[in-house]
């Protein structure tokens, strides 16, 4: 079968977590030869026309699709999808409305709390088209919460440091960060109150009969200096000399006590899948608060599936190798009834 490979073209300027996409790009055609398939990589810019065109000559039968951004920006990361859409052409991974909707935190938000699903509460976005007020749920004789200030439409912790956490927050204080924030993070942000507790991440990959979860991780903060907020910061992904990259790893062995959790981690997972129509694989991001109860904190439509990445530690873990996991990711779009594209 022909496989066109399609990521994000790649600038002098990219900063370590964008070159992360060459990395899958390379793991991804080595697996897609090893399981027989003849492949082609294409990267993908704001040229369209080009992309359309890269994709008429090779003819394939399947893309898939590593695109996680274009021209840097990864409020653009539907883009390339809509346009294999448009023309009828099957590809890895989530739809575009799922990658617009998952990718703007602040909508995907909105649709996990209106779905009656778990998630902090928060403010924001800023600048938008009104404040969103925090919803309260807490006794107002409680003190303040924390908040912490993300970036509405980047992922793998952009822009993300110790100073994104703000302590004793008022509306105004909330308001006066963000604006601050803004402009550091691509131009629009969020208030999410910080849930100081346990983190998890939980890989879903598409099967025949529907998601699978893998072994869910929990990420330790191991020998964390006293007032340091216990957060995965740009850091603590990307910088492998760094304090906060050593003492953040990811752990798969749980006592007893922690069996129910891990069964609800895992029920909310597959409801946040069904929720967003989510399809090829995904990784969902919890806090757990001291009460034992679980917030949705992201959905990663499409993750990283670097040979090293926390998808693929997951797939290990569930007995996947490499090419089983490529080779699920590609059946699952094979699955799909989107035509015969270019491949006629």
């Amino acid at each position: 079968m022909r496989v066109a490979i399609l990521f994000n073209a790649i600038s002098e300027q990219a900063k370590t977590d964008e070159l992360d996409v060459l990395v899958q790009l390379e793991a991804v055609s080595a697996s897609l030869g090893r399981l027989g398939h003849e492949s082609v990589k294409v990267p993908c810019d704001l040229d369209v026309r080009g992309i359309i065109g890269a994709l008429d000559a090779f003819k394939p039968h399947a893309v898939f699709n590593l695109v996680e951004c274009l021209d840097g920006c990864g409020r653009l990361i539907f883009l390339v999808p809509a346009v294999l859409d448009a023309r009828n052409v099957g590809y890895t991974g989530s739809p575009a409305e799922a990658l617009f909707l998952t990718s703007h935190k602040a909508l995907a938000k909105e649709r996990i709390r209106a779905a009656g699903l778990p998630t902090p509460d928060w403010m924001g976005p800023w600048p938008g088209g009104g404040m969103a007020p925090i919803v309260e749920r807490r006794p107002r004789s409680r003190k303040k919460a924390s908040f912490i200030v993300k970036a509405v439409w980047e992922h793998a912790s952009f822009g993300m440091d110790d100073d994104v956490v703000v302590h004793q927050a008022d509306e105004a204080k909330l308001m006066s960060m963000m604006e601050e924030w803004a402009p550091r993070l691509r131009g629009e942000c969020f208030a999410e109150e910080f849930i100081d507790g346990r983190e998890f991440n939980i890989s879903v990959l598409a099967a025949a009969d529907g998601p699978r979860v893998l072994p869910i991780a929990e990420i330790h903060f191991i020998d964390y200096p006293e007032g340091k907020p216990k957060i995965v910061s740009y850091k603590a992904k990307w910088e492998e000399d760094s304090i906060e990259y050593q003492s953040t790893p990811r752990g798969f062995d749980f006592p007893p006590e922690d069996k129910e959790l891990l069964k609800e981690l895992g029920r909310l997972s597959r409801s946040a899948w069904d929720l967003f129509a989510l399809s090829g694989y995904a990784r969902v991001d919890f806090r757990v608060d001291s009460k034992g109860r679980p917030y949705i904190l992201e959905i990663n439509a499409n993750p990283c599936i670097s040979p090293d990445s926390g998808f693929i530690a997951a797939a290990q873990q569930g007995g996947f190798d490499y090419d089983a996991v490529i080779r699920a990711i590609l059946e699952d779009a094979i699955r799909k009834p989107r035509g015969k594209g270019f491949a006629q």
